[in-house]
């Protein structure tokens, strides 16, 4: 296991009836921009729930936050920042509308020339207003973590970024409010939640036992609730271990010291900013593929996923290789996913338009930092 520093500084507040407890978190004399996505949270009772809790503060709001949050939007929300005087973020929404909270936290300060180089460039952030997350959606971690995605319509990029200064100050999860969800985007945050784990641990042995066993763990949780979850969609047990499984899956305690591969996430962004798919879809499709494909350099830690979550038995490591690689697509056609390509109407002709902004950007990907471009094409060109 390799060296390594860790910080989580985010305050997690669990359970029914949390939102409750909002305006101990929040300092007093703040002026609260509340932001939110396509206005669910005024038909489920999560939105009444938040202004009660800070009838006494200053609030302000911005809707309409997407899934996939564009930087167009985000950038207004930053306008609004600025002329209401607004000092502290609250997301309430899933992933999409915490990593939007972040992006807007962070250009608000920004003191370069556009805040699209902070994605784009990587440029540094070295101020960001606070923020906290009420957790409508168990799928991404964002609450969390450090990292935000977002995506910019006009040429069709989606970057990610990381910052310690956009750690939410608090996170509120109430397993209830994620009741009312679409089945479509439970699936989602189930899958997504899913391969934040394996990103972090289908890579190589490193002698991590603590790290792989946790992970492990993760995983039999997640495929285990989610499927029960298809049948009993208002038991809070299950939803209670869904949404604590997608906190751990990315809050960094998992990655600690272990090598990485991210690359069904990169590859996957193509995928959302060409053809609209979900971030969970993408990954259905994908990492199949990079699995098949590094089967050889990835051996011992499929091995392992197979044996110690798929209960995958077999006399041929081989065998269970190949068996592995069939149960992780088998989960996700489980959940309602498909896994090719062609079930959305993509087809060869596309792959050079698919890996384009992988070629643009230059990004080496995985684990070995050994996916260009070319062989991200060539992992997608196995999953038609």
């Amino acid at each position: 296991m390799n060296n390594f520093e860790f910080c989580n500084p985010v305050k997690i507040i669990f359970g029914k009836g949390t939102i409750a407890r909002l305006s101990a978190q929040i300092p007093r004399e703040a002026r609260v921009l509340i932001l939110y996505g396509g206005g669910s949270i005024k038909k489920n009772g999560v939105y009444d729930q938040v202004k009660e809790a800070l009838a006494d503060f200053d609030t302000f709001e911005f809707g309409g936050i997407r899934p996939n949050p564009d930087y167009e939007t985000c950038m207004r929300a930053v306008d609004l920042v600025k002329s209401e005087g607004i000092t502290f973020l609250l997301a309430v929404g899933g992933g999409s509308v915490i990593d939007a909270t972040k992006f807007v936290a962070a250009a608000t300060y920004f003191d370069g020339e556009d805040p699209w180089d902070i994605l784009l460039k990587g440029s540094p952030i070295r101020e960001a207003l606070p923020l906290g997350c009420v957790l409508t959606l168990a799928a991404t971690g964002s609450e969390m973590n450090e990292r935000f995605v977002i995506s910019r319509n006009e040429n069709r990029l989606k970057l990610g970024f990381a910052s310690p200064l956009v750690f939410p100050k608090f996170a509120v999860l109430d397993p209830e409010v994620t009741y009312s969800l679409p089945l479509r985007q439970v699936i989602n945050g189930v899958v997504d939640s899913f391969v934040h784990v394996i990103e972090q641990y289908l890579t190589y042995p490193v002698n991590s036992r603590v790290q792989d066993a946790f992970s492990e763990s993760l995983m039999r949780i997640i495929v285990e609730e989610g499927k029960k979850v298809l049948k009993d969609k208002t038991n809070y047990d299950i939803r209670a271990n869904l949404m604590w499984a997608a906190s751990n899956a990315l809050n960094s305690w998992i990655g600690q010291g272990v090598p990485q591969d991210w690359s069904s996430h990169r590859i996957g962004y193509s995928l959302t900013a060409l053809f609209g798919l979900d971030h969970a879809q993408t990954l259905a499709i994908v990492l199949p593929g990079v699995m098949e494909y590094k089967k050889e350099a990835k051996r011992e830690k499929i091995l392992s996923l197979g044996r110690n979550v798929f209960d995958v038995t077999s006399d041929s490591d081989d065998c269970i290789v190949n068996d592995t690689i069939n149960a992780v697509e088998d989960f996700f056609l489980s959940m309602g996913l498909p896994t090719r390509l062609a079930g959305f109407g993509i087809r060869k002709k596309d792959l050079d338009s698919l890996v384009e902004h992988i070629r643009i950007m230059d990004w080496k990907l995985g684990e070995h930092a050994d996916i260009d471009w070319q062989v991200a094409r060539e992992i997608l060109a196995l999953r038609f």
